[in-house]
């Protein structure tokens, strides 16, 4: 498939996929805000997805009017118990009669413990589970992934290599042949003295050695020479992933979420997000996010899930 560069293009090849395979079904865990359901409402009619509603009844049909959005377009499972509400959906998905685990109002601890269920959640062994900002940035011809922001505080040398791979796994959903990797420090040189710089170096030599795959890691590298060719080359940096960067595996959750709001802040973009590397994708958005993030959160993960399952 042709790359995706960016979000509005992610959505119209959900679209596509709708189109081609059928829509598929996002289970929702406390879809009682107005919102979301308009955001669900445009993945139906767009026909990228339909959606199960699990959470209390009255509320979601009160959220439901508000945005003006017909609930006999929508399964809607009555569960008054946050605590379950987790549980209910996510056993939709992990018996296969959805595609997709979403974050509605639920707080985030009840919608983890659901995914994260030995029962009925998505946890597939011991692989580590990780979150990915992706971002389209007014300026650049591609999508930029950034991993670890908002999961995975402070990732050992193994779970790094694990985030990377769930992210490579994503990118290639969007039609990046092969990433190219920057694995990002505050200088592009090896310094015993800064273990961040020590684990990317180890990092590239185990792609290297091919236990990352489907990818070109290079490390440590600085954000200008990540993004920048001219940096990279004003430095004497020869590396085939400087300045062509498509994934930025960030040393640390502070790092990761001062650089994702940065983007958000600081430039003209359109930025959403993924929880990977669980048995299915699962859309973790922010309650203050606006429908279109949902939207092309939901976008990304019917992608995820189309590829997930070739």
């Amino acid at each position: 498939m042709e790359q995706i560069r960016s979000l509005s293009a992610l959505l119209e090849y959900a679209k596509k996929i709708g189109a081609e395979q059928g829509p598929k079904t996002i289970s929702v865990a406390m879809a009682e805000n107005a919102g979301l359901i308009s955001s669900l409402e445009e993945a139906r009619v767009s026909g990228i997805a339909n959606s199960i509603l699990v959470g209390n009844a009255d509320d979601i049909a009160a959220a439901a009017s508000e945005a003006g959005v017909d609930l006999a377009n929508f399964e809607v499972i009555d569960e008054k118990n946050e605590a379950k509400m987790g549980l209910v959906a996510v056993e939709k998905v992990s018996s296969g009669k959805a595609d997709i685990y979403m974050k509605g109002q639920i707080h985030t601890n009840n919608f983890l413990r659901g995914m994260l269920n030995k029962e009925v959640g998505l946890r597939m062994g011991k692989n580590t589970i990780s979150h990915c900002y992706f971002h389209s940035v007014e300026g650049y011809d591609r999508i930029f992934f950034i991993c670890d922001a908002a999961f995975n505080m402070y990732p050992d040398l193994g779970q790094k290599a694990n985030i990377i791979q769930n992210t490579v796994n994503f990118a290639r959903a969007l039609g990046v042949a092969e990433p190219k990797v920057a694995v990002l420090a505050a200088v592009e040189v090896v310094n015993p003295d800064m273990p961040c710089t020590l684990e990317a170096s180890a990092l590239t030599q185990m792609n290297r050695r091919g236990q990352i795959k489907n990818c070109v890691v290079d490390g440590p590298l600085a954000l200008d020479n990540a993004l920048s060719e001219e940096s990279a080359k004003t430095k004497g940096i020869v590396s085939p992933v400087a300045g062509k960067a498509d994934v930025l595996a960030v040393p640390d959750i502070e790092a990761g979420n001062m650089l994702a709001k940065a983007i958000v802040y600081f430039a003209k973009n359109e930025t959403a997000g993924l929880i990977l590397g669980a048995a299915a994708p699962v859309v973790l958005t922010s309650r203050s996010d606006s429908p279109r993030a949902k939207l092309l959160s939901l976008a990304a993960a019917v992608a995820l899930s189309a590829f997930q399952k070739k």
